[in-house]
């Protein structure tokens, strides 16, 4: 699976406020229903009346408190005015602008997204009353600081810009235990042109798969946005910063192993192009039957029997340098790949530890044919595949996999 950078320290309060003082203060003011943000700051208010008329009660409001040092990151951020209508507001944080918007009656200003931890903010905002008198507010408030430990950082793939397969989920693994999953599948959406039908499925609590509900279909442009950043994750735990990617899905890759006839079959857009001989799992390492997909390409990979529990000294003891075009399918260590030293089994008998051998010609072939996210379906075997070995996502129907969503 490819994963974004971890998480990175976010700059300290300190260096925050030094930049505030020793740099000029940038403030982009809006008109009335534009949208606004601002640089630093450390107090907030309740209100901030300044009528040029005593008769007229207009005043600007906040739903913070003036000079608060610990507001919640999942603070959304609003103003209104009091008896009037709202002219400009500028929120500013040294690392860079909050925006928001104004309601249609020129009341209210919303923040478009949460606050970040450890963070000074300054609010400038001015308001006009009925009677023709005038508010302004000029405030400051912090948020409270937060350990990594306690934001997670989700990871997304596919890489933004890539081309997958047609049976590639979207994975999203995060590196903190999310406890409220609900909380952040409401915020995490998928859309598709042409637009398909899917679910979420939590895997865990550091893991969330969204798949269609059939394999993609060619040529299919697909954007997610993971907009966690400062939501609560439950135990006081919160989103570290929002993800959005785009990926196109490329042609129907879809190829047919039948273990029992040792052969597998390659199907472009529902067309057979090749038939390839094959040797799978032998007894005692029997390859899963079910729907797989690849993971991971490799020119070259090491493999070694320990990695699936085979230790030195035993018969079945291995440690291969150099295995060419090998093809992730499953957590547990199962790969198409080049077997030069099985090719008089290939097409006759199963002789491997569960990986899918092939001649280096076909694997080399098959290998420059392939995408990540492109569809391995293996029949014939009573060993079956997992939801959770991998990409297994299409081994459950639709409608199981969707009692999966945190929100079902």
């Amino acid at each position: 699976m490819a994963t974004s950078p971890r998480r990175t320290r976010r700059p300290t309060l300190l260096a925050a406020l030094v930049l505030a003082l020793t740099a000029p203060l940038a403030l982009a003011a809006c008109d009335v229903g534009d949208v606004t943000e601002a640089v630093s700051g450390d107090e907030p208010a309740g209100q901030e009346s300044g009528s040029a008329k005593p008769d007229d009660p207009v005043a600007v409001s906040l739903n913070v408190k003036r000079g608060a040092k610990q507001v919640p990151v999942d603070t959304r951020l609003t103003v209104r005015a009091e008896h009037g209508t709202l002219g400009k507001v500028v929120v500013s944080a040294a690392e860079g602008k909050l925006r928001g918007t104004l309601s249609k009656d020129r009341t209210t200003w919303t923040a478009a997204s949460l606050l970040e931890p450890g963070t000074a903010y300054q609010v400038r905002a001015a308001a006009k009353g009925m009677e023709g008198g005038t508010a302004a507010s000029n405030l400051r408030f912090r948020t409270a600081d937060l350990s990594l430990d306690e934001q997670t950082f989700p990871s997304v793939a596919p890489l933004d810009g890539e081309t997958v397969g047609v049976g590639m989920p979207v994975v999203v693994s995060f590196d903190v235990p999310v406890k409220d999953k609900a909380a952040f599948e409401k915020r995490m959406t998928v859309t598709s042109k042409p637009a398909q039908k899917g679910a979420w499925h939590w895997l865990s609590d550091t893991e969330a798969h969204w798949r269609p509900q059939t394999y993609w279909k060619p040529g299919t442009q697909v954007d997610v946005d993971v907009a966690v950043n400062s939501v609560p994750a439950g135990g006081g735990v919160y989103g570290q910063e929002d993800r959005r990617i785009s990926f196109t899905v490329g042609d129907s890759h879809v190829y047919k192993v039948d273990a029992a006839a040792h052969t597998m079959k390659v199907f472009d857009n529902g067309r057979l192009v090749r038939t390839f001989k094959v040797t799978t799992g032998k007894e005692g390492f029997t390859t899963r039957s079910g729907i797989k997909v690849i993971m991971e390409k490799h020119e070259s990979k090491r493999m070694r029997s320990e990695t699936i529990g085979i230790g030195e000294g035993d018969s079945e003891y291995y440690d291969l340098d150099n295995v060419q075009w090998a093809m992730r399918l499953t957590h547990s260590g199962e790969f198409i790949h080049a077997a030069p030293w099985s090719t008089g089994s290939q097409g006759l008998a199963n002789v491997s530890h569960g990986c899918t051998g092939m001649s280096t010609a076909d694997a080399k072939w098959l290998y420059d044919h392939s995408r990540r996210g492109d569809v391995v379906e293996y029949v014939g075997t009573d060993r079956q595949m997992t939801l959770e070995n991998g990409y297994g996502d299409w081994n459950l129907p639709f409608q199981q996999y969707a009692q999966g969503s945190a929100l079902s």
